[in-house]
């Protein structure tokens, strides 16, 4: 029963998403102040309905009903209750209702915290989301309907792929996905804006928080998912510019610039249309990566590849969304005259330097992951495009931006002094000319690019703290002054220093796991492998047992100078069900560096291949990215940033004051 309550919350979730998507519009365009209310309603509504849907599907799978065909392909009785649980987003069907689920989250939380928006923008937002969400609804109901049952049932499950049997691929999806669909609220405002003719600072200040919001929630969900590939496919790698990794990657370039783009149009009223077409872009990279994902093109460990009609039903939608939106933009663009001028040296050029970069670089992200697959769908020469390409082509367009980074705060509004910028942050250069230089002689005779980029961190790194000083005039003026500028500056302020801050972090962590160092023996009880200074003592192999696995468990004595360090435990994991092995790594880390060792395959005769990597400074990729979203979250919480407060304040100063005469 409780199964087809789940189905019937589907079917009237997008009933309502049509009216969501029709009524507000109408009324919108006939000034009617009703039909334009029931977008907010609407919107709450259907947000309710996915919710139980989700609740339905999810509680099939907590109770094991295995006369549901999606619980029986994707779960089993063995199974730990967590991936019970996040099962049910391990899978095609399970993952779609989660978009949906995000898009409703989305749409609810515009409809309770639009109020100060003007009531034609929010109706026209409202009835954009409502269109998506009535979409993929109607993809889920034709093509992938979680919710079919089988007679009789099953006796047991099928089981999750191992693989997906990890914390990590518990959250990420959650959190890439909310980033995804995040995106699509700046869609909506874009396209609410076309139709309206209009883009002002106030959009800019509403499209902002938005979509810095969704920039977080992915930030951590492609470092969740790089750190998940890192310690779980015992490779020893964190990036391989994996098809669906680039799908990834390349909204998050694109939301970078059109967050910083968003401030031009706020503070200088110019880059409208510039805006406005990032908005959109960014919105359709995230349907691109779910058409890859799922139209059966792809061969990866993290795509669902499934019947290609399912592709074909998605690329249709992409086709009406994207086709739709950049027609619209085609037609109205022309329209949104910018206002400010700016010389090309100015903070505004900074940031238009960093628009260009980043969307050159998506591009780059873009024509080496599609082109593939573009030839071999005409009947080309099969190509295979990895790391070397993207490493030769990507990695150097992102230099001269982050050069830009260090200067770029420093520069005024409108028109600013380049040479004045750079004189004043001349410590970041004795910085990076320091790190470079002790770099180059610790690892010498290594490689020289990742010196280089060890010493773009800390030029980066620095600037950072440089014009954070500049900004409370610290040793400038009395300390008490110092700290009354810190405490009044905005957090939004606070944020992007962090934010920046994060950004030296993660390419130190970039550069310097460059300089890795690993061991790859066949070993005995009471071998040892000598790596960095390290002693890996062998001690063995025994059998171990898991909820719903069975493991050939090492023991690993780390020794260094004589002195026990750790004990480490990597594990090959076999699971029955699905007549499947998988590898567990044992990491231990200080912060500073990695020591990794993964348990190979045994020859059965006592052997067993050990690899074992050491990787400096690759922890600071992952804390990188945690201070980068943890700094989007501190400008986030900016009061300026909640749309109307400032005006309130205002309204409200204005009428304790007395009036002219009085």
């Amino acid at each position: 029963m409780i199964v087809e309550l789940g189905h019937f919350a589907l079917v009237l979730a997008l009933c309502v998403s049509l009216v969501q998507a029709s009524v507000p519009l109408a009324g919108a365009a006939r000034g009617q102040a009703a039909w334009m209310a029931v977008g907010r309603s609407a919107a709450l509504v259907e947000f309710g309905l996915v919710a139980l849907a989700m609740a339905a599907l999810m509680h099939a799978y907590v109770t094991n009903d295995f006369s549901v065909i999606n619980v029986i392909e994707n779960s089993h009785t063995d199974k730990p209750l967590l991936y019970q649980i996040t099962g049910v987003w391990g899978n095609h069907e399970g993952s779609m209702i989660l978009w949906v689920f995000m898009l409703g989250v989305c749409s609810a939380a515009l409809a309770l915290f639009s109020g100060n928006l003007p009531p034609a923008l929010r109706a026209r937002v409202l009835a954009v989301q409502g269109m998506i969400a009535a979409g993929f609804l109607l993809f889920i109901l034709a093509t992938s309907d979680p919710f079919l049952r089988t007679w009789p049932p099953a006796p047991n499950g099928e089981g999750l792929n191992p693989v997906l049997q990890d914390p990590g691929l518990a959250f990420h999806p959650p959190f890439l996905y909310l980033g995804y669909v995040g995106f699509s609220v700046g869609f909506a405002f874009a396209v609410a804006a076309l139709i309206e003719g209009r883009v002002d600072a106030a959009w800019a200040r509403w499209v902002r928080p938005w979509t810095l919001a969704s920039w977080c929630a992915l930030t951590i969900g492609i470092a969740m998912g790089s750190w998940w590939a890192y310690y779980t496919l015992g490779w020893g790698g964190w990036w391989f510019w994996d098809p669906v990794e680039n799908a990834s990657f390349m909204p998050w370039l694109v939301g970078t610039a059109l967050i910083h783009s968003s401030i031009v149009v706020e503070k200088r009223d110019t880059m409208k249309s510039w805006t406005i077409l990032l908005a959109i872009i960014t919105f359709s990279l995230s349907l691109v990566g779910t058409f890859l994902v799922r139209s059966g093109v792809l061969t990866s460990v993290h795509a669902f590849a499934t019947d290609p009609r399912r592709g074909a039903f998605i690329l249709l939608l992409l086709l009406v969304a994207v086709g739709g939106s950049l027609t619209l933009y085609a037609i109205r663009a022309p329209s949104l005259k910018g206002g400010g001028l700016f010389a090309p040296i100015s903070r505004e050029g900074a940031l238009v330097l960093n628009n260009l970069i980043l969307s050159c670089g998506c591009a780059t992200v873009f024509l080496g992951t599609l082109y593939p697959l573009f030839l071999d769908a005409v009947g080309g020469p099969k190509l295979s495009v990895g790391f070397p390409f993207f490493n030769r082509t990507f990695v150097p367009l992102m230099v001269p931006m982050v050069v830009a980074v260090g200067v770029g705060p420093m520069l005024s509004w409108k028109r600013g002094d380049l040479l004045g910028a750079l004189q004043r942050v001349w410590a970041a250069y004795v910085a990076a000319a320091l790190v470079a230089l002790i770099a180059f002689f610790v690892t010498h005779p290594g490689p020289v690019l990742p010196v280089l980029g060890l010493g773009l961190a800390a030029w980066v790194g620095t600037a950072v703290i440089v014009e954070f000083a500049e900004r409370i005039r610290l040793f400038r003026v009395p300390f008490g002054d110092t700290m009354r500028r810190a405490l009044h500056l905005p957090r939004s302020t606070y944020g992007m220093s962090i934010a920046h801050f994060g950004l030296a972090v993660s390419i130190a962590g970039f550069s310097a796991s460059a300089f890795d160092e690993q061991a790859i023996n066949a070993v005995y009880a009471g071998n040892n492998v000598q790596i960095a200074g390290y002693t890996l003592h062998f001690v063995g192999v025994e059998p171990a047992q898991g909820e719903n696995f069975r493991a050939q468990r090492a023991t690993v004595e780390v020794m260094r100078h004589g002195q026990l360090m750790a004990t480490l435990h990597p594990e090959q994991r076999f699971f029955p069900l699905q007549q499947q092995t998988t590898g567990e790594t044992a990491i231990r880390t200080n912060l500073l560096a990695d020591l990794y060792v993964a348990l190979g395959d045994g020859d059965g005769a006592g052997n067993w291949t050990l690899r074992a990597y050491w990787k400096p400074l690759v922890p600071w990729i992952w804390i990188g990215a945690v201070i980068m979203a943890f700094g989007g979250m501190l400008s986030l919480s900016d009061r300026r940033w909640r749309v109307g407060v400032a005006a309130r304040a205002r309204r409200a100063t204005s009428v304790l004051q007395p009036a002219p005469g009085e």
